[in-house]
């Protein structure tokens, strides 16, 4: 994934009839090439699609009974955090309200609607989600009415609605079956255990309190680590949550504003940011998980170049080899 790679074999791209936001990798290991693409069209007539991707021919595939209307663009797009195929074949979509879709071989449908607001029909915008691998039955979301709410998907049900932050949360990320953190518009990223809601433990704080924090991921393979990113920021900060307030690294070589991050699945060391300057970054951090003095100045090891801003990314869990990313209505997925 050099410099060179376009110009090499291991770049493979599918072009969707829209502009490409959302985007997702099936978990199922009877679906391992599939991801879910969701459009970014400023109406109230958006779509999600399941494309195939065929690692032997590297040609894509698309069934046009396997596409949903949504009425926003989804914010997230996640399958159901399984690779076990007696669970159910689903996919979660985040928008106005957080929405389960039922996949069959020949159609999706609508599995259930999940409305956190009891007061009123309406709903907060849901900016992101995050379904718990380690508890399949859970889903939390964040909303721009500064809650955090955590449902029981199996039973339809709000689990726990809590006030997360002093403005819009805009990311949620699970780190244990009952621990998740969330960043916002506060500039801050805080930590959350469900055994005591009453609580949370503040992370990082922007060091410009002005300025959102608009991504965070937990590393799923290393629980002590998790990376966040500010709004117009071209850094990706990296923090190991044994040392509260103090940044592990500052990661800087983007030239213009990152627009998403993905940790590697298994490996805890690896983190791929992808950004407006057109390009997706490969990092390795120190096996020591020790900030030294030249992480100010650590370079990718990798790096790919697109032809426009690339919006999203995220790393195959079934096939470390591959991470997807999307830019205007292309998804490209790259081999590493």
């Amino acid at each position: 994934m050099q410099g060179q790679m376009e110009k090499k074999p291991g770049v493979h791209t599918y072009e969707a009839q829209w502009p490409i936001y959302a985007l997702a990798w099936s978990v199922r290991s009877d679906k391992k090439n599939r991801l879910a693409i969701g459009s970014f069209i400023e109406d109230y007539n958006n779509k999600v699609e399941l494309v195939q991707f065929n690692q032997d021919t590297t040609h894509y595939s698309n069934d046009s009974r396997l596409i949903f209307d949504h009425p926003y663009s989804p914010t997230k797009l996640l399958f159901f955090p399984s690779d076990n195929t007696s669970n159910p074949d689903l996919v979660a979509t985040s928008g106005d309200y957080l929405r389960l879709w039922q996949i069959h071989d020949d159609r999706i449908e609508l599995k259930s609607l999940l409305n956190g607001n009891k007061t009123s029909e309406f709903n907060s915008s849901i900016t992101s989600f995050d379904w718990n691998e380690f508890d399949c039955s859970r889903v939390a979301t964040s909303s721009i009415d500064t809650t955090c709410t955590v449902w029981d998907v199996e039973r339809g049900i709000v689990d726990t609605q809590l006030v997360a932050h002093d403005k819009e949360v805009y990311d949620i990320s699970w780190g244990g079956v009952g621990v998740f953190a969330s960043v916002s518009g506060d500039g801050s990223v805080r930590v959350f255990d469900l055994r005591d809601k009453e609580r949370s433990t503040i992370i990082y704080e922007n060091t410009n309190s002005e300025s959102p924090l608009l991504r965070l991921e937990w590393n799923r393979a290393d629980l002590r680590f998790m990376a966040t990113v500010g709004m117009d920021s071209n850094r990706v900060v990296v923090l190991d949550i044994r040392f509260p307030t103090c940044p592990l690294m500052e990661l800087r070589k983007h030239k213009g504003s990152v627009n998403a991050i993905t940790w590697a699945p298994h490996t805890g060391r690896q983190l791929c940011s992808v950004g407006d300057d057109a390009r997706a970054l490969l990092w390795e951090l120190p096996t020591s998980g020790i900030r030294s003095e030249s992480d100010e100045d650590m370079e990718p090891v990798m790096w790919y170049s697109s032809v426009a801003e690339i919006n999203q990314v995220t790393w195959s869990s079934l096939d470390p080899n591959w991470i997807a990313v999307a830019f205007l209505n292309k998804l490209q997925l790259l081999k590493i």
